[in-house]
């Protein structure tokens, strides 16, 4: 597994991983409660000016992570200039990339152990109430670790297929990368249970 930290040093990475979730959680609402196109191309250049003040190869390392969610871009215009509503497609392909792309920032200047310190913390009131929140724990920073490495597996057999045949991959791929997956959760179930589990209610 790899984590989504950036291999290049800045200052936010010193700066309290619960104030930079709190910046984000604020940003994102607000991202969804201003109306108007303009609110997110500008909020996309501030995004893209965050990225860049670290230096070019932190940009160019978050550009890469981002990469994904072009498709999803390209498609959500497609359709709404098909149905006669580009400009609402562009809001919301826009907000989408700001709201990912924001919260990559926080990942890249985070390490996950202390964004997993800030979750046990929020769940603290919920397991004093008897609440089996371990479970979460071990959950949300395992996803987030283990997305890079699905994305990682499914260029290489994007890649694979290529040099074997001349069509696109498409949907070719889908079941070896289920498979790859599943492989992978069995190890880690494995090596939980070596390590005795996940405690239901965490640990504190």
């Amino acid at each position: 597994m790899i984590s989504l930290s950036s291999p290049v040093r800045t200052r936010a990475q010193d700066w309290h991983a619960g104030a930079k979730l709190a910046a984000l959680a604020l940003a994102t609402t607000a991202l969804f409660l201003l109306p108007g196109l303009w609110v997110q191309i500008v909020a996309l250049a501030v995004v893209l000016g965050l990225y860049a003040l670290p230096g070019r190869d932190f940009l160019i390392h978050g550009l890469r992570h981002l990469r994904i969610l072009w498709p999803f871009a390209v498609l959500l215009l497609v359709w709404h200039a098909w149905i006669g509503e580009l400009a609402l497609g562009a809001h919301i392909a826009l907000r989408i990339v700001n709201v990912v792309a924001l919260a990559n920032l926080v990942t890249m200047t985070t390490t996950l152990s202390a964004l997993s310190d800030v979750v046990h913390r929020l769940f603290s009131p919920l397991r004093r109430l008897g609440l089996p929140v371990g479970i979460l724990e071990a959950a949300i920073p395992l996803v987030i670790r283990f997305v890079p490495t699905l994305i990682g597996k499914a260029r290489a057999l994007m890649q694979a297929w290529r040099a074997r045949s001349h069509r696109r991959a498409n949907w070719n791929i889908v079941l070896p990368l289920a498979l790859l997956a599943l492989d992978d959760a069995d190890h880690l179930a494995e090596a939980l249970r070596a390590r005795g589990g996940i405690s239901p209610q965490g640990e504190d």
